[in-house]
């Protein structure tokens, strides 16, 4: 198997690379759920070792996992909301972000019933990504193409809205450090940006010129990670000096990367451009890619990811309409 990586290395980096390919193709363990649901499975969120919430974009409902047993339970949304995104609370509830109807959903699997939150002013149409802070009496979440990113009380339903300064901005992936800060990817732009959550005051941060960041995730030191989905790169931001470092991917320009978590003492990200994915591991203590797997059923894209840290695993959904489990180590 060893030799199986080794070969896989040196086509993939050259013969100038050889010496360190075994180290750098580390592979991890990687087991997918076929989903007969179709729809388009993504965006999963491990609210135990083993059962896993998560959405079907085009298909129109929300569904769950039992990954010991293999067993699924799904709840249709009547409405077409085409759920983008979801999180699950301690408490069980489950949050949707109802993409193509202006709202955000709370569903209750003890009861089945479905509240809709709807977005203040008529004017923002696209809930896109949710995240809750971490006492969880806040969901914070973007509205791509509404050019806004925004907060949601979990306790009053009260949703806060706050503009994106730069025009097509395009608020994608967001996460909330350990300071309580949120951040965001702007995918139109070259820039991240943060949330004061006392003041909800927006600030853009730029970074490599050229960069389109799409997911986003905070290690350690309060340095923010960044996939380039244009130009083929990991970027780290250091919100304390305004320093940019990025380290090109193995699959250079072509690479794609898209989903992108903190996982461990790593850094996971995903190449969407090959074909099979790759599911790549960084060591931020090497500066250095150090893992390389392919993705099974070839994946077609990895949108988001969700680290469980109890397991030690990460899950992700693919457009083949699979499930998948990365066991990354805790």
């Amino acid at each position: 198997m060893k030799s199986k990586f080794l070969i896989f290395a040196i086509l993939l980096f050259g013969t100038g690379c050889a010496a360190d390919a075994a180290d750098v193709l580390r592979p991890i363990d990687i087991k997918e759920w076929p989903i007969s649901y179709g729809g388009r499975t993504r965006d999963p969120f491990a609210a135990s070792a083993s059962q896993i919430w998560f959405v079907g974009q085009s298909g129109d409902y929300l569904a769950r996992l039992d990954a010991a047993s293999g067993k699924l339970m799904r709840h249709d949304l009547p409405d077409a909301p085409g759920p983008h995104n979801l999180v699950v609370g301690a408490d069980g509830i489950v949050w949707y972000s109802g993409n193509q109807t202006g709202y955000i959903g709370r569903f209750d699997p003890k009861t089945w019933l479905t509240e809709k939150i709807p977005m203040p002013g008529g004017h923002v149409e696209d809930p896109h990504t949710l995240t809750f802070d971490r006492s969880e009496k806040h969901i914070w979440f973007t509205a791509q193409w509404s050019n806004v990113a925004g907060r949601l009380n979990v306790a009053s339903r009260k949703v806060d809205l706050i503009a994106v300064p730069s025009g097509n901005a395009r608020p994608y992936g967001i996460i909330v450090a350990a300071n309580g800060t949120p951040w965001i990817a702007l995918l139109g732009t070259d820039k991240l940006a943060s949330i004061d959550p006392r003041t909800l005051k927006l600030t853009e941060h730029a970074i490599a010129p050229g960069a389109r960041p799409r997911r986003l995730d905070a290690g350690n030191q309060g340095r923010i990670y960044y996939s380039d989905y244009r130009r083929g790169y990991l970027g780290r931001f250091d919100p304390k000096t305004g320093k940019t470092d990025e380290w090109k991917l193995p699959g250079g320009r072509g690479a794609r990367p898209y989903a992108l978590v903190v996982g461990g003492a790593m850094v996971w990200l995903v190449e969407t451009g090959p074909s099979p994915n790759r599911f790549v591991g960084f060591d931020p203590a090497k500066d250095a890619v150090t893992s390389i797997t392919p993705i099974p059923s070839g994946a077609g894209s990895v949108r988001h990811m969700h680290y469980h840290k109890g397991s030690g695993a990460i899950w992700f959904g693919t457009d083949e309409n699979t499930i998948g489990r990365a066991l990354v180590g805790k």
